[in-house]
């Protein structure tokens, strides 16, 4: 099994992620909208856990939901990005495969954005439902999103990122020249981390684009993360998919669907 901490944890704490993540601001796509305001009336003034917050980009999309909020991440350069933007938030550097610092029950609402569930491995993925499940209220909401295995981001290579043509030559020139500065890097990190790819029954560990090829993620069919999320006690009650922000479920064509927004619901 891949070792998916000792690649990716290097990853969100390089120059490339930090800057990107410094100014990402909102809803990263229509189906992260979608969703949040789906819970966003029945949220109101709820305790809200924020796993994952990296930057802090999300605290302003919960926050004026409850000001009961906290954000948590694994990685204190990116919390310290968030803590220096909301100097009066809540936040604490916290894995969420171990959560004991917060009691049983403690939260309404727990949000997990940005498909950050799948940098960890499988096993450790059910330990993190299992972690989330355990603080949340009976009754509660998870909110989280992943990568799609159906979709296109399981099978990028180099013609994924290759420079879109513009008839604007500026344009065309500062793509071109972006992507010769970062050529070195993607082949560095596909040379080490292509041969990776695993298969599984409902789920594909593989190199994913971002970040230059930096990361090796877990993609999870819808069939496959509503088993896990049963077998954690949850029952799924809304999906949302990544390009359009519509309600989807696992009996359709989701192959154009690169991840999907999760509603699930603690029995």
């Amino acid at each position: 099994m891949v070792n998916l901490d000792a690649i990716n944890r290097p990853t969100w704490r390089s120059r490339n992620v930090l800057n990107k993540y410094r100014y990402l601001a909102g809803y990263v796509d229509p189906g992260e909208r979608a969703a949040t305001e789906y819970l966003s009336a029945e949220c109101r003034d709820k305790p809200i856990l924020d796993i994952g917050v990296g930057a802090g980009r999300t605290t302003s999309l919960l926050q004026p939901i409850s000001s009961d909020y906290i954000g948590v991440d694994y990685t204190r350069e990116l919390l310290d990005i968030a803590v220096r933007k909301n100097p009066r938030v809540k936040y604490r550097l916290m894995d969420a495969r171990d959560m004991h610092a917060f009691a049983d029950g403690s939260f309404y609402l727990v949000n997990f954005s940005f498909n950050a569930i799948d940098a960890v491995g499988y096993d450790d993925r059910i330990r993190i439902l299992g972690e989330v499940n355990r603080v949340m209220q009976p009754g509660g909401v998870y909110l989280f999103s992943g990568h799609n295995a159906s979709g296109p981001g399981a099978r990028e290579c180099i013609q994924t990122v290759l420079p879109k043509f513009s008839s604007n030559p500026l344009k065309l020139g500062w793509r071109l020249g972006r992507f010769a500065l970062s050529l070195p890097l993607i082949a560095y990190h596909r040379m080490m981390y292509s041969g990776l790819r695993e298969e599984r029954d409902g789920y594909v560990v593989s190199n994913a684009a971002a970040h230059n090829f930096g990361l090796v993620i877990l993609y999870t069919t819808i069939t496959e993360q509503n088993r896990q999320l049963a077998a954690a006690g949850f029952k799924t009650e809304a999906v949302f998919d990544s390009e359009k922000g519509r309600e989807v479920s696992d009996d359709e064509d989701l192959s154009q669907v690169r991840w999907l927004h999760y509603i699930a619901r603690k029995l």
